[in-house]
């Protein structure tokens, strides 16, 4: 039993709030960037450039990084930065300090690929153009399957590598930053459908017109 005097452990270590701050740090940048780039768009249109902003800002200064150090080494052996950052994530979840290949491999095709989708998808919002909700739709069935991959194959053989006896690694780490990345995802879905389903009413109307 600690004595009277013995200070009481911390809720959040000097690692856990350096990585949650560089978290803030990109959400408020891409949150100007993203009122900044749709100024001319409707404001449901600036939200979602903020999180594609967002999105951009995470998978190339964050998981780029991951795939990088990954690819040379792991994590576990590596000393800077953005290490630092991923070794307080693998307190929840182990793979991602040691190469593992299921979770290399969907982070290279999140890098490539949704990197690049949602460079496209900022380009046809702010331009309007008439492939923006096929790019969205695409990008949201990307980071949808690719969090279902991350997560599924380690429950089939019970989540040996997660950590949940912590709380911050629970619900910060593995529910809210993974969470994230369907609510939103599914919430465009949803947006993606009303559109189309608005634009094939429009459609139809002058189809009529026209008879």
């Amino acid at each position: 039993m600690a004595g009277r005097g013995a200070a009481a452990p911390p809720l959040l270590s000097a690692a856990a709030a350096g990585s949650l701050a560089v978290c803030a740090l990109q959400l408020g940048l891409a949150w100007a960037l993203g009122r900044r780039l749709g100024g001319r768009c409707p404001p449901a249109d600036r939200w979602v450039l903020g999180w594609l902003c967002y999105d951009v800002l995470v998978h190339c200064t964050l998981e780029g990084p991951f795939v990088y150090l990954s690819l040379i080494g792991t994590v576990a052996e590596s000393d800077n930065i953005f290490a630092s950052l991923w070794k307080e994530y693998g307190r929840a979840d182990a793979r991602w300090l040691y190469s593992d290949p299921t979770i290399v491999s969907l982070e290279i095709l999140t890098v490539v690929l949704d990197g690049l989708l949602a460079l496209i998808l900022i380009y046809a919002i702010i331009k309007d153009k008439y492939y923006r909700h096929f790019i969205q739709i695409t990008l949201c069935v990307c980071e949808l399957y690719g969090g279902w991959m991350t997560f599924c194959p380690d429950w089939l053989i019970g989540s040996p590598n997660l950590n949940t006896s912590n709380w911050l690694y629970l619900w910060v780490y593995l529910v809210f930053f993974n969470g994230i990345w369907v609510v939103i995802p599914g919430l465009l879905l949803w947006q993606s459908w009303l559109g189309l389903k608005q634009m094939h009413r429009e459609k139809s109307n002058t189809r009529k017109k026209i008879r």
